[in-house]
């Protein structure tokens, strides 16, 4: 989660996460950037801080607050009154087999339950779009490109074996299971 404060026109934002290591980049990509004194970084539970902004972004971590609805109730009490929250989430884009939902579990809506949720939690959809299949591919060719690459470079490595049965499997999971089914909402939210 990702949240920004706007005080004398200057932008600053804090990023929350529990993962030492993607904060640890995110802070070197500030400071090449030259955005580290408008940027802090904080390993906390998500669901947890208890900041105010007038700028929130929850992307695809809705799992961090326990799912979607209780992302969006608990995403009222960080978000300043008159802020905007960026929420992405997953939806069903069309009934999800069983291995689907083994995957990805029961609570995944559909964009019409991700939209009355939203009102629900107090929010006013103030524009929504959705991802579409190339941004998809590009997402999950993406996700494993790093460990395609390494896998290329160390097939001799004890871990190779490992590694190329996780890529397999993933690929089969998004071609056979997935692809298609799920599909990624991106809401402005205000309250």
């Amino acid at each position: 989660m990702t949240a920004g404060h706007n005080a004398s026109r200057q932008t600053s934002g804090t990023g929350v996460d529990t993962d030492a290591a993607a904060l640890g980049r995110a802070r070197a990509l500030a400071r090449q950037r030259h955005l580290d004194r408008h940027a802090e970084f904080t390993q906390a539970d998500a669901a947890a801080w208890r900041g105010a902004a007038d700028r929130v972004l929850c992307v695809g971590t809705s799992h961090a607050f326990g799912g979607t609805e209780p992302a969006l109730k608990a995403l009222t009490q960080v978000t300043a009154p008159g802020g905007r929250l960026l929420f992405g989430d997953g939806y069903w884009a069309s009934t999800p087999s069983p291995d689907a939902i083994t995957i990805f579990g029961a609570t995944i809506p559909s964009l019409p339950q991700l939209l009355e949720a939203s009102r629900a939690a107090g929010w006013r959809v103030i524009h929504m779009s959705t991802a579409d299949q190339r941004e998809w591919d590009d997402f999950e060719s993406t996700f494993r490109a790093g460990r395609q690459e390494w896998l290329l470079a160390h097939s001799d490595d004890p871990r190779a074996a490992e590694v190329r049965d996780w890529l397999d499997a993933r690929e089969r999971q998004y071609i056979g299971t997935y692809r298609g089914i799920l599909g990624f909402a991106y809401l402005i939210l205000a309250h």
